[in-house]
This record gives structure tokens, sequence and C-alpha cells, in this order.
């Protein structure tokens, strides 16, 4: 028997809960994002909802690219952008009460975001079943909520991943096996999850623009091409997908990031930030557990936009506070100097993170984070 897959996608779920909260916001283009400070901030867009996205505003876009589009919008006589800052907190709260609902429903799900789960509706027994069960989620959804939930329902995590994006807001999209390829075939290539813009743009340049233009290439010529990943796409754009719907995943990175109010290049600024970066990534390792770690990752972005990462791994597993702080300092010194920077360049934005965590040290452990 085929497997059953639904894939949740709450709808612009941020803005949602701030239209839900405040009616006055129902009517109005809304963005949950970083401060815009009349043009001049720093930071992206969370979320926007579908008013502002008619702007040309959409999530990860540049804070101020954003005000920018909302002062075009207002001059032209429309409604002006009201932003608003994230309230986290809130919106994992009405999220952990969403997924303890699914698993009313559903006997195994997979939390993919905070705003997107896996079913696995194999139990049902037909899509049929599988998409009347769907029904009654979205209304229990509203019904709790008050919020709406686009559903996309096919016989992998892909096919329903992409099914529940193509009728959003409130949608509900059944693919089945036998219409998986047909689905795929007229859409963009960057409707593949893990196509991004730069790739998009690198298929573009080489006449591969939908997923029917990518079905033409044989797995070997896009081996040549990309190679591992080129295998991964020849088999996804024939809606091909084995990955299990897993109800737990451990964390494979903890990290922190922060972009500045000013460009700086004072090394006591970026020092002190990063210091509390790294306070902040130990706290999270105790709070999941008194997890150790072997990688510690540093990311700069300068002034002009451009971002590399460097990286140091230790022999053996650590959960010193004082490591991580020590290494990611001795990351970051380089970029200080010529080393690491000979155009002395403004840094925008600092970020450290853990990698190759490891559960197994125990309780015991606990207290050298602190």
């Amino acid at each position: 028997m085929p497997r059953i897959v639904a894939h949740l996608d709450m709808d612009a779920f941020f803005a949602a809960i701030e239209e839900r909260d405040n009616p006055a916001l129902r009517d109005v283009p809304l963005v949950v994002g970083a401060d815009p400070k009349q043009g001049q901030g720093r930071g992206v867009v969370s979320t926007a909802n579908y008013k502002a996205r008619e702007y040309g505003i959409h999530s990860a876009l540049p804070i101020s690219r954003a005000w920018r589009l909302s002062e075009a919008a207002r001059k032209r006589g429309q409604p002006a952008v009201v932003f608003l800052r994230v309230d986290m907190r809130k919106y994992a709260q009405v999220s952990q009460r969403i997924m303890e609902m699914l698993r009313r429903f559903a006997p195994h799900i997979e939390q993919a975001s905070i705003d997107e789960a896996y079913l696995d509706l194999n139990f049902t027994g037909s899509y049929e079943q599988a998409e009347a069960l769907c029904r009654r989620i979205k209304e229990a959804i509203r019904a709790a909520e008050g919020l709406t939930a686009s559903i996309g329902i096919g016989p992998n995590k892909l096919i329903a991943k992409i099914a529940s994006g193509v009728r959003k807001p409130d949608g509900l999209t059944v693919v089945r096996e036998n219409e998986a390829e047909e689905f795929l075939a007229p859409l963009p290539v960057r409707a593949i999850p893990g196509i991004g813009p730069k790739t998009e743009e690198w298929l573009a340049k080489r006449g591969i623009r939908l997923v029917k233009d990518l079905k033409r290439y044989p797995p070997e010529d896009l081996r040549a091409l990309l190679g591992k990943r080129g295998i991964d796409l020849y088999e996804k754009a024939r809606g091909l997908d084995e990955s299990p719907i897993e109800e737990f995943s451990e964390p494979k990175s903890i990290g922190e990031q922060e972009t500045f109010d000013r460009d700086t290049l004072d090394p006591m600024v970026l020092g002190g930030r990063l210091k509390a970066m790294c306070q902040g990534v130990a706290a999270r390792l105790v709070e999941e557990g008194a997890v150790r770690f072997r990688t510690v990752v540093l990311t700069v972005r300068f002034a002009d936009f451009k971002t590399v990462s460097r990286s140091h791994t230790l022999q053996e597993p650590t959960d010193s506070a004082k490591v991580l702080e020590l290494e990611a300092l001795k990351l970051l010194l380089p970029f200080l100097d010529a080393r690491g920077n000979p155009k002395s360049k403004l840094i925008r934005l600092l970020g450290v993170r853990v990698e190759k965590l490891d559960r197994s040290s125990g309780v015991e452990s606990v207290g050298a984070l602190r």
C-alpha cells in the first residue's frame, strides 16, 4: 500500500496571530519582524500577511527594503504597512497547542518548524479518508485558535509539502501517487525544497526553469553538473522521496546571531556581543539536556553583505562555556585585522553556533555550562 503523508503549514502564522489578537490589524498590510526604524533598520521580515505580500514583501526580505516598499505603496495612495516586533513567546505557545491538537488526530507527527508539521496518515487507509480527516483538523484549529492552515496530502513528504503551498491560504490539496509527476512538471524548479535563488539562477542559465525541464536530464548528466545533489534532484523531479516521518529529531546545531544597529569594527563591542551570544548558546545547551559539542562555527557578515564562516573542531566533545567563548573569540580575531579583513570592512552581523552535538555526557556535566 502506498504511503499517505500530510504536510500542514499555518497561514502567515505570526501575522495571523497578531490579527487575531487585534482585530484592527485584520484589514491592513502587516509585517512582523525587525524594527524598520524609518528605513534604517537592520534585520529581516519574519512574516508578512497576504495584503503586505501584494506589495512584494515576503519573509527574509531585509526590513529596510520592506519599509521602502511600504512607502512606495503609501505614495500611490495605498495603506502603509503596519510593522510589529516578533513576540516569539506568544507564537511558541500557540504552536505548542496546535501540535498537541495534531497528536490527537494522528498517531505519528513530525514538527518541522514552529508552524509546520508532517502527519503519517497511513492509518486512514485511503486518500478519501485522509482528506476528510484533514478537513476536520483545519476546522478544529480554526475553532480553537481562530487561525487557518493549508494542508497538502501526497505519497511522501516532498509532494505533501509542495502541495500544501499551492492553494494558500486555507487550502487543501490532494496529490495521489500516480499524479505526482504530472503535478510537479509545470512548477518552477524553485518549488522543489532545497533549491534556493542561487541554484535557481544557475539552472536557468542552462535552460532549466521548470521541473519538466529538469526531467529531461539523465542522472549521469545531473551528477556531472551538481555532484551527489544532482541525483537528489533527479529523484525529486520525479516525485520520489523515501524520507520517514521522524517524531523527534535531535538538533544538529544550536546557535545565535545578531545584526547590529550600526556596522562596527570595535573589538570591545564585537567581543562583548560575541560573549553574550556564547552565553545564550550555553544556556540552550543546558535546556536541551546537557549537550556537549565538538565544533564551534563563527559567521561574520560585513557591511557589504559578504558573509563568511569559520569553524574549529575540538579533539574531544566538551560542555564548557569557557571553551566555547575562547574558541569563538579565536575565530573572530582574524577578522579584526588584515588576516581575515584586509580592507578593514565594518561588520554588520555576528553569529556563533555549535555542531557535532553529543548527549552522552549525562547530568553531571550541567554545572560546567553555568
